[in-house]
């Protein structure tokens, strides 16, 4: 996706693709049944279109069974319906080897980032073996890699965990730094797609240059799958791991995808009990509304209104806006957000902040976004923004903070 680097440009794009997002946003009716509200925690939580609600439905009140423990038609249906959504995913991925990855369904990004750390990592590693991770990243994207490490110690096995290192002036990894920390022992890679509180995209496919052919990369996909185009042929990482969620299906859905060509094959231990097939059949609604809306234009959406929001914010000296500072300018030479803006007032507290914004109808997040240690130490508001919202929504948004400045 090309950045936004131009006032002209943005403004011309939201123009462009007006009539396009006000017909899908006709179809959120949490949106539409509350005009006087502007949801702004997309990265938190999506709304969902109607199309993923009648799925729901249908599956409830149609097909309702336990999925791979029956031979009536219901429970034939439910477990048809797992496997569909399994293909469903590769296919939205654009998996270049569908026969031979594999996908598994978790609750979210944080049990499947822990599913990896836990029943695939274990046998990749030996003694003195060194596995790099994000320190300032969310907080699912750390500690399930420090789990496994102290898991191993038990056993005997001691392992290095290294810090992924960011290049200070854009915020994304920095290639140059990581070429210095790879060496012989270098066995695994965990990296994040957006990031959850910066906003910006990282990168990721300058990794895999970087670490050589061999070593695999693990990507925490959440704030990414269903906001922008995701390709694993192009991105070339071993997993894939998000959260339905975020990506306009229902709490409790998620699912790992494997690429299952470098190290052990990922074959999760343990009995996994029932699947969550009605979580399961909105993603599959989620993922067909999302390729009919197309993504690639939900992407430069986004970060259209992300950069009208910034370019406002950076006029008002009240405020300092997290992250790069580059990327402000709707004229910026680096990358714009990918829909994710984060800001403190100098002297009002960010919990207070929230509150006032809600006060003139605002749906915010206020406090640390679950960031890692090595992360941000103050809370802060977090604007995300989805297809959902609006140039004007925006432009509210900067007539309020500017009020209080």
């Amino acid at each position: 996706m090309a950045p936004i680097t131009a006032h002209g440009q943005s403004a011309a794009l939201l123009e462009e693709l007006g009539p396009w997002q006000r017909a899908l946003r006709a179809q959120f009716p949490i949106i539409t049944g509350n005009p006087e509200l502007a949801y702004l925690d997309s990265a938190a939580t999506t709304q969902k279109p109607q199309a993923v609600l009648d799925a729901v439905q249908a599956q409830l009140t149609t097909a309702n069974a336990n999925a791979g423990r029956g031979s009536y038609p219901w429970a034939n249906a439910s477990t048809a319906l797992v496997a569909e959504v399994r293909d469903r995913i590769k296919t939205f991925l654009g998996d270049p080897a569908p026969e031979r990855s594999a996908v598994h369904f978790t609750s979210g990004t944080t049990e499947g980032l822990r599913l990896v750390a836990r029943d695939w990592l274990p046998e990749l590693l030996t003694d003195g073996d060194e596995i790099i991770v994000p320190f300032a990243d969310h907080e699912a994207n750390l500690a399930p890699w420090q789990e496994a490490q102290r898991l191993l110690a038990r056993q005997g096995v001691r392992i290095e965990v290294r810090e992924l290192p960011y290049q200070t002036s854009s915020g994304d990894y920095d290639p140059a730094a990581l070429a210095e920390l790879v060496g012989p022992r270098t066995r695994f890679v965990a990296a994040t797609h957006v990031h959850h509180v910066y906003g910006g995209n990282m990168n990721v496919h300058l990794l895999r240059e970087v670490v050589g052919p061999d070593v695999p990369i693990c990507l925490d996909a959440a704030q990414s799958v269903g906001h922008l185009p995701v390709s694993v042929a192009e991105l070339d990482v071993d997993f894939v791991v998000f959260s339905g969620h975020k990506a306009l299906a229902l709490p409790g859905s998620g699912a790992v995808w494997a690429r299952q060509a470098r190290g052990p094959q990922l074959d999760p231990g343990g009995w996994r009990g029932s699947p969550n097939t009605t979580g399961i059949a909105s993603l599959a609604a989620a993922l067909d509304w999302l390729d009919a809306a197309g993504t690639e234009r939900i992407g430069r959406w986004t970060v259209a209104l992300a950069a009208r929001l910034t370019e406002g914010l950076r006029t008002l000296d009240a405020y300092e806006i997290v992250g790069c500072q580059s990327s402000l300018a709707l004229d910026a030479s680096v990358q714009q957000r990918c829909g994710i803006v984060t800001l403190r007032h100098r002297s009002i507290g960010a919990s207070d902040l929230g509150f006032i914004l809600f006060s003139h109808g605002f749906m915010v997040r206020t406090d640390g976004h679950c960031q890692a240690g090595a992360g941000e130490r103050d809370s802060s508001v977090r604007a995300s923004l989805h297809v959902y919202n609006t140039p004007e929504e925006i432009d509210r948004l900067l007539a309020v903070l500017a009020s209080l400045a």
